[in-house]
């Protein structure tokens, strides 16, 4: 991302049938939402927008690149992380993305855990939590939906 690109973007989709808003904070995508109407403020003008657009138009981007800044528990942290590892058009299960974030997926509550970090996944598809054949995610169902038909899930 472009060093000073602070603020609040926005625009619509005809795809998702709704906005995608992106939160930036320090050089960081810090929150993904689909309202219906953006923030008064958000403006349409962003080169990684461009980005996500592209991708809503089926070009492959896995946005590893992307910067995030994730201001969630340590436990929840991991499973978003190891989340983030999903490639492209691949799926996982809760547990196989809790064993990778190095918890202990044999425990219910673990697994629980997990799938709460994935419901309040402050960024979704810069990390990916629709890639979760089995578990929540943070985007509307509708919007979830597109995004696994989008990548062949």
């Amino acid at each position: 991302m472009a060093p000073g690109m602070d603020g609040i973007f926005a625009r619509e989709s005809s795809y998702l049938g709704t906005y995608v808003q992106v939160g930036v904070a320090g050089d960081r995508v810090i929150s993904v939402s689909f309202p219906n109407q953006p923030d008064a403020d958000a403006t349409e003008d962003a080169e990684f927008l461009d980005r996500v657009f592209a991708y809503l138009e089926g070009v492959e981007d896995d946005f590893q690149d992307v910067d995030i800044g994730l201001t969630v528990d340590t436990d929840h942290r991991a499973v978003l992380e190891a989340t983030r590892q999903i490639p492209y058009g691949e799926q996982r299960s809760v547990e196989a993305i809790t064993r990778l974030a190095g918890l202990d997926a044999d425990d219910d509550t673990v697994l629980d855990d997990a799938r709460t970090a994935l419901a309040e996944n402050p960024v979704p598809i810069f990390v990916p939590d629709h890639r979760v054949r089995d578990g929540p995610s943070a985007a509307p169902p509708d919007v979830e939906q597109k995004l696994r038909s989008l990548e062949g899930l």
